[in-house]
This record gives structure tokens, C-alpha cells and sequence, in this order.
């Protein structure tokens, strides 16, 4: 195969398959990216076996063909070049050559015909969304997430479709985040999937911020999703999620209402002194008033207060601030309630009058 391509054009591909591509593989064709040009349109395609992303771009000229290529060493020679540069590509079954001016490189090539495809079957459900509320669905739960959790159906996404609502849900035990959006034709049925981290990760590069649709394609093993010129494959985790309905209906009496940005900047000063393990941070809160505290091993300590909105009984309970400033920068008002009852009971965090997005953070003894 043979073509001409613009520089950028071809980065901005690279970028997005390449990160899907594991440093170390099994298989030594799985760090190379899949390439296929037919009439102008260039396909690339990157996989892990698990996540598989593909993306058309436009080439100038060429000869259609396949190969495949080294995709980190292909994707750090494009960012090196100017801005500016015309790449000329050609490649065979064991080399591939990069022109560029005076540029010249040669990588090594692997057989296309070996390059794994993910096999996902017949589409069992589909429904289409705007680009960004789905990308919001994934920013606002995502962080919650479990990492490397012996319950594997922790490390991963909760998407549930009912009706017209589409549902995400993350949680690693001592955290737990829940957002929805509204659909505009209803599914046919209730379903629930859990999608990998590993997708998690990369749809937050996929979905970009463009304005256009995407699809959403379900079968009880994979999901994939298609917006213009790219799509997404992945395996779903196998696995039930914990009932999160009944972890998210504690009793919470007490109410209480503050600036969102201040609350953020006072809790992100008090975590300098906070214990580097275990990041606990104390909350007192009384009638019109906030106290956070800190201290660690090396007995210094924190102290710092705001006014808050509150006219209930006194409450004294612990937490992780990283939980915390995690859940108030994925709220996007100028104010949040916090809901709490006891230093026994967690603490829900949402936006003034909208139960759309919640924070459940469980306290911790300090």
C-alpha cells in the first residue's frame, strides 16, 4: 500500500487508536496499528483484544493495500515532524517507509491478514445520543471506578437503560457516583452492562467534544458505539453490580448548602497536611458554619472555616478528601447540597434541586 497524507490528519487518528495499544502484549502484532486505504479513505485500527477502536481519515493520494505497523514508533515520528509536513507512506507484509522532506525511517511490518479483529456479533439493542451527554455520563461517574478490585464487576461502568433513561453508575466500595440522562426514543427493555475501565479511559478520548450523535450498539457481550468516522468496540465485564438503589436510599435529614468553588479550595488547603495513606480530613459542622481540620503522622496540623447554609444539630464525621474535591469537580454549579444525618452515615453531594448526578462518600474514622 501506498499514500500521501497531511500530518495532522494522520496525528490526530494515531492519537486515538494508539491508546488503546498496550506497552506490553502477548502477541507481538498487537503493538502495531492496522492499516487499510481504499480509494482516499484510510482506516486505522488499534486493539488490546479487549477495546478495539477504529478511525477513517482522508489521504491525498495512494494505492489501496493493507499493513500493519509499530503504532508507537509510527505515532512519535508523526509528532516530531513540523506542522506542516506531507508524509509519504508505502507498505509491504515485513517493512513499511516513511518520507517526509528530508526524513527518512523504516519500520518494521507484520502481515495484516495476522491482525486480530474483535468478533461482536449480532446487536441485540441500539439507541443514539448526542456525543456530549454521553462523554458527560462517563466524566461525572468514571473517577468512582475500582482499580484492580478482586470484584472485578467494581472495575468498570454501570450503564442501565429503562424507558427513556440511561443510567451510570460507578462505585469502589467507598464511594459511589450515579448520573442520567434522558433518551429521546425509549429501548425496548430494561438492561443493565458493566463496561470495562479500560473503555472508560479511552471513551473519554473517543467521544471528544464534538456535537454530533453517537450509536450505541448492546449485546450481552460487547458494546460499541459509532460517531462519524470512528467506532469503539469493547467486551463488557461479566459480572452483577450491587444494588445500588439500596445503598443510595439512606435516610439523610440534615441539609446543607455552600458555595461549590469555596468549599473546593478550602478542602484542597486542608489536604496539604492531611496523612499521605489515608487522606482523612475532619468536618464540624454547626448552625451557619463549616470547620475543616487535618493533621498527620508528622503532628502538624490544618485548620479552616466557611459559611455554609445549615441549621441543624451539630455533626462531626470524617472523610477522604480526595473523594470529596472528586465530586465537587464533576459538579458544574455555583452552589451544591450536601445531605448527612450522623458521623455513621455517608454524605450526598448533588446539585441545588437536581438529583440528576449524586455523590454517596462513606465516612471514615479519623
Amino acid at each position: 500500500m501506498k499514500f500521501k497524507i497531511e500530518r495532522e490528519m494522520l496525528l490526530g487518528s494515531l492519537t486515538t487508536v494508539t491508546g488503546v495499544v498496550e506497552r506490553r502484549q502477548t502477541l507481538p502484532i498487537l503493538a502495531n496499528v492496522f492499516m487499510r486505504l481504499k480509494g482516499n479513505q484510510l482506516t486505522l485500527v488499534g486493539t488490546d483484544l479487549e477495546v478495539e477502536i477504529s478511525v477513517d481519515t482522508e489521504a491525498l493520494s495512494g494505492e489501496d493495500g493493507e499493513c500493519t505497523v509499530t503504532a508507537r514508533k509510527l505515532l512519535d515520528i508523526c509528532r516530531a515532524l513540523p506542522e506542516t509536513a506531507i508524509i509519504d507512506f508505502s507498505g509491504e507484509s515485513d517493512k513499511a517507509k516513511l518520507r517526509s522532506g528530508r526524513s527518512r525511517f523504516t519500520l518494521q511490518a507484520l502481515p495484516s491478514a495476522d491482525f486480530p479483529r474483535l468478533d461482536a456479533g449480532n446487536w441485540e439493542e441500539r439507541f443514539k445520543m448526542p456525543q456530549l451527554a454521553l462523554k458527560s455520563l462517563f466524566d461525572r461517574t468514571g473517577f468512582s471506578m475500582a482499580q484492580q478490585d478482586v470484584r472485578y464487576f467494581l472495575n468498570g461502568v454501570l450503564l442501565e437503560l429503562a424507558q427513556n433513561t440511561i443510567t451510570a453508575v460507578a462505585t469502589d466500595g467507598h464511594r459511589l457516583a450515579r448520573s442520567r440522562a434522558t433518551l429521546a426514543n425509549s429501548v425496548s427493555g430494561q438492561r443493565q452492562i458493566i463496561v470495562p475501565r479500560k473503555a472508560v479511559v479511552e471513551l473519554g478520548r473517543f467521544l471528544g467534544e464534538g456535537s454530533d450523535e453517537v450509536t450505541v450498539e448492546i449485546n450481552a457481550n460487547h458494546i460499541r458505539l459509532a460517531r462519524p468516522g470512528a467506532t469503539l468496540v469493547s467486551k463488557l465485564i461479566d459480572g452483577k453490580f450491587p444494588d445500588y438503589k439500596a445503598v443510595m436510599s439512606q435516610v439523610l435529614n440534615q441539609k446543607m448548602v455552600t458555595d461549590r468553588q469555596q468549599l473546593y479550595e478550602v478542602l484542597a488547603r486542608t489536604a496539604v497536611l492531611t496523612n499521605e495513606k489515608y487522606r482523612g480530613i475532619r468536618l464540624e459542622l454547626s448552625e451557619g458554619s463549616l470547620k475543616l481540620s487535618a493533621h498527620n503522622p508528622e503532628h502538624e496540623e490544618a485548620t479552616d472555616e466557611i459559611p455554609v447554609e445549615y441549621g441543624g444539630s451539630k455533626i462531626e464525621i470524617g472523610f477522604n478528601v480526595t473523594y470529596l474535591m472528586d465530586a465537587l469537580k464533576a459538579l458544574s454549579t455555583d452552589s451544591i447540597e450536601a445531605e448527612l444525618q450522623d458521623s455513621n452515615t455517608g454524605c450526598m453531594l448533588h446539585e441545588p434541586d437536581n438529583d440528576d448526578t449524586l455523590y454517596l462518600i462513606m465516612p471514615m474514622r479519623l
